[in-house]
């Protein structure tokens, strides 16, 4: 009876050891890989740039913007990163509205984001404030092989200039190749009509790198993302980009997809907030190839989404329900986050 025992304990203990190191092994095999994209409101530091417009964001300027102000700043987008992450930081972060590259150093290397041990980058845009976008990765996740960024041509003589897109190309554990674009669009300052030829020269731009990506390589693996200052239907997304639902039939591998255009005119479902109205202007662009669950990097469908936990959000006291906490409310400074919230999404990797 002692033998049958022992014996059918050597059996569970190898059925148990048998089990867990399957799991493990599945686990090993494939990987969460969550990224973020985030328009943090005006990253300055409080150095004059001569060559740029920003004096607002000096201690003397009209946001009396000084060393406290600026610190306080860097922590409140690390405790954004952080939440974001949950139980893991994200592997890529898209920033918009940073001032240089020197701002991004102090995120990643002097702030507490410092532990999450992030290389960065930053555009050298024309644009007049000296707003740029950034781009954050984790090189245990993200192995780096190139970096452009690409000039928006005003579409009209002597018109304002604009900030670059940002492309960034990694090799993940899969092996495979991520194209990562990083874009923040001509604000509607004129209004909607008057500046959309804006907006639509920056997506022919875009368009033009994407379409030569998949002239190189047919199931090309692109995420596109930052704030577009356009909703998903609007032109120079859904005509000039041609990115459509990820809802569609039949797509296909070098199709580009906004993974918002079919949540569009949710109630309450948006990243910024102008007039109690909700504006969804920052999104997320892939290629169909991370639609589909055979690639060995694809997306996790029902993750896209924004975050707005309530320590980013406030009381709309003129049009009711929430908004975004922001940081500064015309000169005012209110100590929050940003006027926009972030998005998330989450990819699925697995080993080569």
């Amino acid at each position: 009876m002692n033998g049958k025992r022992n014996l059918l304990s050597k059996w569970g203990l190898l059925f148990i050891i048998f089990s867990t190191s399957s799991s493990c092994a599945f686990l090993h095999a494939q990987d969460r890989f969550r990224v973020a994209s985030y328009n943090v409101e005006n990253l300055f530091d409080t150095k004059d740039n001569p060559e740029k417009d920003d004096d607002e964001f000096l201690p003397k300027g009209m946001m009396k913007w000084n060393d406290s102000k600026y610190w306080t700043k860097l922590r409140n987008i690390t405790r954004v990163i952080t939440a974001i992450g949950e139980m893991e930081s994200p592997a890529l972060v898209g920033l918009v509205e940073v001032e240089n590259d020197s701002v991004l150093h102090d995120l990643t290397k002097r702030s507490p984001l410092r532990a999450q041990k992030y290389e960065y980058m930053c555009t050298h845009s024309p644009d007049v404030r000296g707003v740029n976008v950034g781009f954050l990765y984790q090189r245990d996740k993200f192995k780096l092989l190139g970096k452009n960024e690409y000039r928006v041509n005003p579409p009209e003589k002597n018109g304002r200039p604009t900030r670059n897109i940002l492309h960034v190309s990694g090799r993940v554990i899969s092996g495979d190749t991520l194209d990562v674009f990083v874009c923040h669009f001509p604000s509607r300052r004129d209004g909607q009509i008057a500046s959309e030829p804006y907006r639509m020269a920056a997506a022919k731009v875009l368009k033009t790198k994407t379409d030569s990506l998949f002239a190189i390589r047919s199931s090309a693996n692109i995420l596109i993302m930052g704030d577009f200052n356009d909703q998903p239907a609007d032109k120079s997304l859904s005509v000039v980009l041609g990115a459509g639902s990820m809802l569609g039939q039949n797509i296909s591998k070098h199709q580009l997809v906004n993974t918002f255009l079919h949540r569009l005119g949710e109630k309450d479902f948006g990243t910024y907030k102008f007039q109690g109205e909700w504006d969804l202007i920052d999104q997320f662009i892939v290629s169909g190839n991370l639609l589909s669950d055979s690639s060995s990097i694809s997306l996790v469908k029902d993750s896209p989404r924004i975050f707005h936990p309530e320590f980013l959000q406030e009381k709309d006291s003129a049009y009711g329900g929430f908004k975004p906490f922001r940081t500064n409310s015309g000169p005012n400074y209110l100590g929050g986050f940003s006027d926009h919230f972030p998005i998330v999404l989450d990819l699925i990797v697995r080993e080569e």
